[in-house]
């Protein structure tokens, strides 16, 4: 039998008491940002009664301890930082309980993306654009995983001498 590493779950007297449920989410937001939408999955997970939960996260908002515009924008750094693109970006903010509207707001206020782009694109396959199309539809591929749009990959792909024009 293997050991576990998950603590046991609060105990039912604690589980209603806002005072601990308090202290379960300031000790999860010690360690890093979290979403509203996660803390409560992250406190829901540990046994707490889901009425506190609510009460107890709408507190942590209004005293401003927990703010899912600043997590936003904590995160678009972050992976862009990592060198991901907008759209994988994106999805990371509404998998994390982030509204469009305010994922798109945080994506906004992000770095340049072409910039960043062409920024990942040198770092991983140097600073010469590739002139044949096995190359470019490798870098393009690569781009398009790491969430940027055609848009961007044009911009730093560029039209490479030597490369046929696909549009005529």
């Amino acid at each position: 039998m293997g050991f576990s590493r998950r603590r046991p779950k609060v105990d039912e007297h604690r589980a209603g008491d806002p005072g601990a449920v308090r202290a379960g989410a300031l000790a999860l937001l010690a360690r890093r940002e979290y979403a509203s939408g996660e803390l409560k999955a992250a406190l829901a997970r540990k046994g707490y009664d889901a009425g506190v939960i609510t009460e107890v996260v709408a507190e942590l908002a209004a005293e401003r301890l927990l703010d899912d515009d600043r997590f936003a924008e904590s995160l678009v750094r972050q992976l862009a930082h990592r060198g991901q693109g907008p759209a994988r970006i994106r999805q990371a903010l509404l998998e994390a309980g982030i509204s469009a509207g305010r994922a798109a707001r945080a994506i906004d206020k992000g770095p340049d993306w072409h910039a960043l782009a062409r920024e990942v694109r040198a770092r991983k396959f140097g600073a010469e654009v590739p002139r044949d199309w096995p190359s470019r539809a490798r870098q393009m591929r690569f781009l398009q995983y790491r969430g940027f749009s055609n848009d961007h990959i044009g911009s730093c792909l560029g039209d490479a001498p030597g490369v046929p024009d696909t549009d005529s």
